[in-house]
């Protein structure tokens, strides 16, 4: 019994959907381990100076070295 291109196109467009749904699924537990992980935390700041912190270094304001 031939398949009618609608039945293909229909068929395909629902196995995209049910693929996606298994992914956003995946993707709310971070089963994978994808995601950095840091949602609704807030960003650390220095607590001499008040500058974002970035990377694990300590804050320029703190540094040893001093300039001048």
């Amino acid at each position: 019994m031939p398949v009618s291109v609608s039945e293909m196109v229909l068929k395909i467009v629902l196995l995209f959907l049910v693929l996606m749904g298994v992914l956003a699924m995946f993707g709310k537990l971070h089963l994978l381990g994808f995601g950095n992980g840091r949602r609704g935390r807030k960003p650390a700041k220095c607590p001499s100076c008040g500058r974002y912190l970035i990377g694990s270094g300590p804050c320029p304001c703190r540094s040893s070295k001093k300039k001048g």
